[in-house]
């Protein structure tokens, strides 16, 4: 497994639509960096947020989740309470080829604030907005600003194309849009 520079980031995206919309280079103008970087792709966080709250005091359960576990905001700020959790979606929308596999990290300038970034693998063939997981794990109120960088996307080449792709298995968050909740 190979990871992928700019060049095939760069193409792939243009020419096959595997990220919508695409921002050639790296973007700082005063916010957290978003864009094509050299072996990866730095997202950005949507204005669309579902912070966890215990106002119902309704129980976590991923097979049976509740949506009132969350308040809905939207907003270019949002304020996760000290040791919380909101869920957040990409601005742009992913067409993962299939033979290549996704690996996020989270942006070092949130891992700083003790703010951490979590998304499972984008599988191969899979595609929509990928849902972001922040959680806070300071005593503090902590911001994360939409439309600004969230975390790096690293795109690694399988030996081969997959025999079965998540597309192929139909797979539960197949073309979701918008911030998607757990589904069984």
């Amino acid at each position: 497994m190979a990871i992928l520079s700019d060049r095939w980031i760069r193409d792939a995206a243009l020419n096959q639509g595997m990220i919508e919309p695409f921002v050639e280079a790296q973007r700082r103008d005063g916010c957290i960096s978003y864009g094509l970087s050299s072996y990866g792709y730095d997202a950005r966080v949507a204005p669309e947020f579902k912070i966890f709250t215990n106002v119902d005091s309704t129980i976590v359960d991923p097979k049976d989740f509740d949506p009132k576990n969350f308040v809905d905001r939207e907003t270019d700020v949002c304020i996760i309470p000290p040791n919380s959790f909101a869920l957040a979606r990409t601005v742009e929308y992913f067409r993962i080829p299939r033979d290549v596999l996704v690996i996020c990290l989270g942006k070092s300038t949130y891992a700083r604030c003790g703010i951490i970034v979590n998304v499972t693998p984008l599988e191969p063939g899979w595609e929509g907005h990928v849902t972001l997981e922040f959680s806070n794990t300071t005593p503090l109120p902590a911001k994360i600003y939409a439309n600004e960088g969230a975390c790096q996307f690293l795109f690694l080449a399988g030996n081969e194309p997959c025999e079965t792709s998540y597309a192929d298995r139909a797979g539960k968050y197949m073309g979701q849009k918008g911030v998607t909740l757990p589904k069984l």
